[in-house]
């Protein structure tokens, strides 16, 4: 019997592969009869997934056209959904837009983290303290040194993460995960992941898994939190909770004025990086309410 194959394409970032082990979940459970193949960038987060049969690194593809292609009964799922009118319009999260794009059935299905047992056991050795650990995300998105130190459209705002740090300090252990030029925050000890970072992907999610508070970001961690049914509270500057977030977390948006303009804006509103001339807020009003983050903090 000849096998079929579901071959599935995942490109961009950590937080957006995340979400793509939603969508991978969907194709499986539409097709379960063919093996599922995924090709990414970020292989660590689909290997432990028990619905995926193969994973390959992109760019690392030795023979996979006569493997998987070539005179095979193979599905091929290499799409942009960030460009599809609904992800545009913001009409649905991303994981139903992606699933949609495809014509797949969905079932609610959820991003889905997983570690295996040396994993676990190997970040809890890493993360955990004496003191109950906090993680706050204040800086996310491109990890090279060459990358923005502030891109204001997703970064957490200095002044806030400062804050949340004086408050609570003494009585968690604060993890401030952060690129390596952007601010470090007094009292909270700096995560820096990047290529010389020698924490594999898996350690650096699990910072979440080990953690009793978060304050997080549209980044990678806010997904993985998400995955591992942890409700956290997450800022957002420009981008939406409609189209990026979770339910299950407490999603404070920022005040915005009432009145701007996007001259550099084409399909978006707000670019990820933060253009700087686009910035809408005045300098002297406050872009969230720290009562209202404090309040949520603990809650959680």
């Amino acid at each position: 019997m000849t096998e079929k194959y579901s071959i599935f394409h995942v490109h961009g970032g950590l937080g957006k592969h995340i979400v793509a082990t939603a969508v991978a979940r969907c194709i499986k459970n539409n097709h379960p009869d063919r093996k599922l193949i995924v090709v990414c960038v970020y292989q660590d987060i689909f290997i432990n997934l028990d619905f995926v049969d193969r994973v390959y690194q992109l760019g690392n593809t030795s023979y996979f056209y006569q493997n998987y292609i070539e005179d095979k009964d193979s599905l091929i799922f290499h799409n942009e959904p960030y460009f599809t009118t609904d992800h545009i319009h913001k009409k649905l999260p991303l994981v139903q837009t992606w699933c949609k794009m495809y014509q797949l059935e969905y079932n609610g299905e959820k991003p889905e983290v997983v570690f295996n047992a040396l994993q676990k056991k190997i970040s809890k050795d890493v993360w955990v303290k004496k003191k109950p650990v906090m993680v706050l995300h204040t800086n996310g998105g491109l990890v090279s040194p060459d990358a923005k130190p502030y891109m204001w459209a997703r970064d957490m705002p200095f002044d806030i993460a400062q804050q949340i740090v004086d408050k609570y300090h003494k009585k968690y252990t604060i993890y401030q995960v952060t690129k390596v030029n952007s601010p470090k925050l007094m009292n909270a000890t700096p995560v820096q992941w990047d290529k010389d970072t020698q924490l594999s992907t898996m350690e650096f999610l699990s910072i979440v898994l080990h953690s009793e508070k978060r304050v997080l970001i549209d980044s990678c961690l806010q997904h993985a939190a998400a995955a591992l049914d942890l409700p956290s509270v997450v800022l957002w500057n420009g981008t939406s909770p409609k189209v990026f977030g979770h339910e299950l977390h407490t999603n404070i948006e920022s005040i915005k004025p009432g009145n701007f303009k996007l001259p550099g804006s084409y399909l978006f509103d707000f670019d990820f990086m933060g253009v700087e001339y686009e910035y809408p807020f005045n300098e002297r009003e406050d872009i969230f309410d720290i009562d209202q983050i404090i309040e949520a903090i603990e809650n959680q």
